[in-house]
């Protein structure tokens, strides 16, 4: 009995660490990617001067596609093998930035960015399974999650930072063609430092529900948008009407068919839901006040592209900060008190933002959202552990699929319901507002800064838009403050039984529940297995 143990939990070897250190790369610039456009976006439009809809979508069908697809993709890894699908997705990354650089039309530019959404999906969740796959032992395999975690999580924080840095000395393409020397890196090294690793029982592959659930999240994300925007109307409900037809029809074929994407019974086992709807919850606040917090540093305050990139680096200390605590706590401290304390500090951070005003001081801001990234560091790494040590290790690639869609959707409705708000808030309060307003001055905050100078009164009209536009920053974080606050009671309540370290152990009681030995029987299978891959 303690020869199997000591052979699972065997310590991982340089050659493994190093092969980390290269499944990070991906798991950064995938996340970057989202958010780059913080910093990036007025530029690329001056450049292709796309229309109202062109815009949104140039914004958004990168986070559409990439949550769309995760699932999909990652079940597919473990079918076909989960470095092939990671050096696949490498080279086709590759081809979508370098397209998105020298985009000549905003319809270009779109595809590139469908394009890419696709690559990254390929991408993401093939790190995380492979993570799971290379570390055996407990406490390694949490630091390697925590590693994890600070390359994704932070990597949403770490683009406006890189994007503002290279548009201070380069064009705005130069923000996608820096993925392209990493990805060669990926492909030339991963063969020697990344094990191969796939479910050895993998049979058929469920392509009806791969569409069922792209369809699904599209439909719900959409619907979530077009309700931001125009309140309840017909197109908004028929997206949802859609959307939700679809996910249930997707869940009634995952529990029927033979070989089903998701082991829907995951879902009834509430570490894993937990650690699931924290990721969503996390992902929803802090990448809809990402995307008006970069803004409000180069409108309201007047900040450069690299100012606004070197107040942020705080930011990104506090994601390494919150997964490094948690690593270390875990051991010792339950998951559940551990998580909510994560999800309550984030809840505080974006309190904070909430009562910035226009005049209040740049450091107030930064030190509220480095404190909710605090908190979003710890989460992200337990959640992601929980996730791990939940599933069945053969089906690590679609759990890791699971647990990044539920980033991904977070990310593409924090983006379009609290950014949407806080336009909405915005161009209402311009109505009122000095008579300079009307047009792009009245839609967003840039179009009032370009505008001014041809204003009669450009004091006025600035300060109006200033106002509004701090109002829309502290109604998203206000919200963000909120839906934190009730997660992390509902976190406490669904983890209160397990014991400290529950999420290090695959297949552990607290984390996989009664079903563990046969977990581990399937881990020991799945080990046997990669190293004939």
């Amino acid at each position: 009995m303690h020869t199997p143990q000591n052979t699972a939990n065997r310590r991982a070897a340089p050659r493994t660490w190093a092969g980390l250190v290269l499944l990070l790369i991906p798991a950064l610039l995938v996340s970057m990617d989202i958010s780059v456009l913080f910093v990036a976006a007025p530029a690329i439009a001056e450049a292709l001067e796309p229309g109202a809809t062109q815009w949104l979508w140039m914004m958004d069908v990168y986070g559409f596609v990439l949550a769309g697809l995760l699932v999909t993709m990652g079940s597919l890894g473990d079918r076909l093998g989960r470095r092939r699908l990671l050096l696949t997705g490498a080279v086709l990354f590759g081809a979508a930035s370098a397209l998105l650089a020298f985009a000549p039309s905003a319809e270009l530019f779109i595809a590139g960015r469908a394009l890419l959404g696709l690559a990254g999906a390929t991408l993401a969740p093939s790190t995380l399974s492979l993570i799971r796959s290379m570390f055996t032992d407990p406490r390694q395999r949490g630091a390697a999650v925590g590693a994890w975690t600070i390359a994704f999580t932070g990597g949403a924080v770490a683009g406006p930072i890189l994007g503002g840095l290279l548009l201070e000395f380069f064009w705005w393409g130069s923000a996608f063609l820096v993925n392209l020397p990493f990805m060669v890196l990926l492909v030339a090294l991963a063969p020697f430092l990344v094990p191969e690793s796939r479910d050895p029982g993998a049979a058929g592959f469920d392509l009806p529900g791969a569409g069922a659930s792209l369809v699904a999240v599209l439909g719900l994300v959409y619907a979530a948008k077009r309700f931001a925007e125009h309140g309840i109307e017909l197109q908004g409900v028929l997206a949802l009407l859609v959307g939700t037809a679809f996910l249930v029809l997707f869940a009634v074929r995952q529990r029927r068919t033979e070989h089903p994407l998701v082991d829907m019974a995951l879902f009834t086992r509430p570490a894993f839901t937990a650690a699931v709807g924290s990721n969503t919850a996390v992902a929803f606040a802090a990448a809809g006040l990402g995307l008006l917090v970069f803004t409000f540093l180069q409108t309201v305050h007047g900040l450069s592209p690299l100012q606004s990139a070197l107040w942020s680096l705080p930011v990104f200390v506090g994601t390494v900060l919150g997964a490094v605590l948690a690593g270390a706590a875990s051991p010792r401290v339950r998951p559940g008190p551990l998580m909510a304390a994560g999800l309550l500090a984030g809840s505080a951070g974006f309190a904070v933002v909430g009562t910035v005003e226009t005049d209040s001081p740049l450091a107030v801001l930064i030190v509220g959202y480095t404190v909710t990234t605090f908190g979003v560091g710890i989460v992200g790494t337990l959640a992601n552990g929980l996730v791990l040590a939940t599933a069945p290790p053969e089906r690590a690639g679609a759990a890791a699929g699971v647990s990044e869609t539920s980033t991904e959707f977070g990310s593409a409705l924090g983006i379009a319901v609290l950014g949407t708000a806080a336009t909405r808030i915005y161009s209402t309060a311009m109505e009122e507002g000095p008579s300079g307003a009307e047009g792009p001055a009245g839609e967003t905050v840039a179009g009032a800064v370009a505008a001014a100078p041809r204003s009669e009164d450009p004091g006025a009209l600035l300060d109006a838009a200033f106002t509004a536009y701090t109002a829309g920053v502290s109604t998203a974080a206000l919200t963000g403050a909120a839906v934190l606050a009730v997660a992390a009671l509902l976190v406490a309540a669904a983890l209160r039984g397990l014991p400290p370290g529950a999420g290090g152990e695959p297949g552990g009681e607290g984390a996989a529940g009664p079903d563990a030995p046969a977990v581990g029987a399937r881990a020991a299978a799945d080990r046997d297995q990669a190293p004939r891959a």
